[in-house]
């Protein structure tokens, strides 16, 4: 693939881009070296010349087995051999009732395992469905809205909230730009995006300047010059990763096999024994002899075995089915009862892929708030005792600011499901006011918006003016703690901000791995109805913390304990900061003091990974290839290993696994649970 991308970067540029580290290089370079306009774009001649060199901006179909290969493969077992022989060979002595005993059973096994495992491998299907379907670029001077296929390297994109990014881009200007990439990076909240150069030591998930294909805009807009297309794309490196794993023989398949292939050599050896005796020593006449030696090794052959392994294995798939979870080769039912270690994913599989607001720090108090995702359900705790937030000061002016400070909204889908439309902190904030008895559809006509100032990354708040119908005037400021903090004069009840008390809080927020948000509100004059950021100033209440992480799963906090009573040791995997792998960790029940990240991997030998792999629970900004190695130290030592995720980046993992459980995460959460899929 390098070799490819070489020449055709050099047959594009004139110099071999290949290898450039983007993210490390500034805007200005990376127009230059693809020779882009940062006004124009491309010219739709240099466009038309690049994707001649370049193809495509797609990923190659997967090569799939005509269905006629794959039946016959179904034969491909040293016992099918001795029974086809031995049928063919009663046949011919005139046994035709034996004779089609025995290939109805041969028959019969090829046709449940050819209905079994007829599904198209799907692991590169789901990189392909990742890609977008139209991209806004400019070409000579004038903006369009083309097929993402025709993208070329060097056309500036133009991208904006709902936009799924069509191929990767080194970002040269941004408008507070936030990007979901946890199918890649396994990063469970929005990245904020800027066009500034990163180390050129940053790994994937911290490259802030870099967008990649199949990643969503959740906010702001951007302007980017693509970098990569098709197979060169991340997202392409890792569907080529997923075709070049070779999937592995189940345990119960190498078993079989070896068990086929010595009592395969016994029958044919008892046979020529038997043979050369009764011919030799016995004299007996040599057809009859033959007769009885063909009688003895067809008796011998244990034609029902591979029959009834099918159907135990059938009936297994149907039970699972039955618990949703779908079973796409027969020996993965036997194969998940042998596994010793199970590596997992984080975002979306141990946790929602739903932010929640988990803690809130109002100047008195500090209250845990139950319930998780965007469904308003849960309540709100001090020290484990349930209380009335109501009759807590300050609660309902925090609860309020959260609800009108906020663009995001929550509402049912066709299913009666809870979701989200907006950015997922805001989401989280929004639920919050649910949950304490606030509604856009009472709050929001009793404190209209006014105006507001739009958060941005370099102020890192948001501000917005509300009036209550009744000449009162209110700003409410949501943002990071610190720039919160030096706006803030007083704190709820009156009294001067206590930055010590504050600051303490928001560190235990963040050591267990929240995101945290300070809530403030001002008095505004009744005779102004807009806000400049010039206005913003030392002028506000802080109200309260809100710590906002994306929570486990009750059901994989139960599934843990029972994995480890069991004697099954569970590993998480995951694209995420280390700090937050070691919150969800914890709260899982996993050995959290330790916690491996992928630059430590990088520089660890096999060896040294292989040691490492025992005895760490929680492995952190981990990259698909850091995930594929874990699974291979695992296995070099004997592990039968399970990989379960639902993310991109875990298909070549989930591929190279003993056995892969790959979660639908299309489906909601909730009552229905989630569909699984093992191979």
């Amino acid at each position: 693939m390098e070799n490819n991308t070489a020449k055709h970067n050099e047959k594009s540029s004139g110099k071999n881009l290949n290898g450039l580290a983007w993210h490390a290089l500034p805007p200005d370079e990376v127009a230059v070296l693809w020779k882009t306009s940062k006004q124009s774009g491309l010219t739709a001649q240099e466009a038309a010349q690049r994707l001649s060199n370049f193809g495509e901006n797609c990923l190659p179909e997967p090569v799939r087995r005509a269905a006629w290969l794959r039946f016959l493969l179904q034969f491909h077992n040293p016992l099918i051999y001795v029974l086809l022989l031995a049928g063919s060979v009663t046949l011919a002595l005139g046994g035709l009732v034996d004779a089609l005993v025995i290939f109805c059973v041969v028959v019969i096994n090829a046709v449940i395992g050819f209905v079994q495992e007829g599904k198209a491998e799907r692991a590169l299907d789901a990189v392909r469905g990742m890609l977008a379907a139209r991209a806004a670029v400019v070409r000579d001077g004038e903006r369009q809205h083309i097929d993402a296929a025709q993208l070329v390297p060097g056309d500036l994109v133009l991208l904006e909230s709902g936009d799924k990014i069509p191929a990767d881009l080194r970002l040269i200007h941004t408008r507070n730009l936030q990007v979901i990439e946890s199918a890649l990076t396994g990063e469970s909240a929005p990245v904020e995006k800027v066009s500034a150069a990163v180390s050129q030591q940053a790994n994937l998930a911290d490259r802030t300047n870099m967008c990649y294909s199949g990643t969503l805009v959740s906010y702001g807009q951007a302007q980017g010059i693509v970098v990569a297309t098709g197979v060169l794309t991340e997202i392409g490196r890792i569907g080529a990763m997923v075709s070049d794993v070779k999937s592995l023989v189940t345990p119960l398949t190498r078993r079989l096999d070896q068990f086929a292939r010595q009592i395969t050599a016994f029958i044919l050896g008892v046979a020529a024994v038997t043979l050369l005796y009764g011919y030799y020593i016995a004299q007996l006449p040599w057809f009859d002899l033959f007769l009885a030696v063909v009688g003895l090794a067809v008796a011998a052959i244990p034609e029902g075995m591979p029959a009834i392994v099918t159907i135990v294995l059938a009936i297994g798939t149907r039970v699972m089915a039955r618990k949703k979870t779908i079973v796409r080769r027969l020996p993965a039912v036997e194969t998940l009862g042998s596994v010793s270690v199970i590596c997992t994913d984080k975002t979306g599989t141990l946790t929602r892929n739903e932010m929640t607001a988990v803690r809130l720090v109002l100047s008195d108090c500090e209250i845990t708030v139950s319930g998780a995702g965007y469904a308003p359900d849960g309540g709100f705790h001090i020290n484990g005792v349930n209380i009335d937030p109501a009759a807590i000061a300050g609660f309902e002016d925090l609860a309020r600011c959260a609800l009108l400070c906020n663009d995001a909204r929550i509402h049912h889908d066709a299913a009666g499901n809870w979701m989200l439309t907006g950015d997922p902190t805001e989401g989280a904030l929004m639920t919050l006011a649910h949950k304490a008895g606030m509604e856009p559809s009472g709050a929001a006509p009793q404190w209209p918006r006014i105006d507001a100032i739009p958060f941005e990354s370099e102020r890192q708040y948001m501000v917005t003016l509300n009036h209550d119908h009744g000449g009162r005037h209110l700003l409410f400021l949501k943002g990071a703690p610190e720039r919160v903090f030096a706006l803030c004069k007083t704190q709820s009840g009156g009294a001067a901000i206590d930055r010590n008390y504050w600051e303490a809080a928001v560190t235990r927020a963040a050591q267990a791995g929240e995101r945290v948000l300070a809530l403030a509100q001002a008095q505004w004059l009744e005779n102004r109805q807009d806000i400049e950021v010039s206005d913003i100033m030392p002028r506000f209440e802080l109200l309260g913390l809100v710590g906002i992480i994306d929570p486990p799963r009750e059901e994989a906090i139960a599934a843990v304990a029972e994995c480890h009573s069991a004697g099954v040791r569970v590993k998480m995997v995951t694209g995420d900061h280390a700090i937050t792998a070691a919150a969800i960790g914890s709260q899982l029940g996993l050995v959290s003091g330790r916690t491996l990240t992928g630059d430590a991997i990088e520089n660890l030998d096999d060896s040294a990974l292989r040691e490492h792999a025992l005895t760490t629970d929680i492995f952190a900004r981990a990259t698909p290839e850091h995930k594929l190695r874990l699974i291979t130290a695992l296995q070099s030592q004997g592990h039968l290993v399970a990989m379960t995720g639902d993310g991109v980046n875990d298909a070549p993992a989930l591929k190279a696994a003993d056995i892969g459980d790959g979660m639908d995460a299309s489906l909601p959460t909730g009552s229905r649970g989630k569909q699984y899929e093992l191979s």
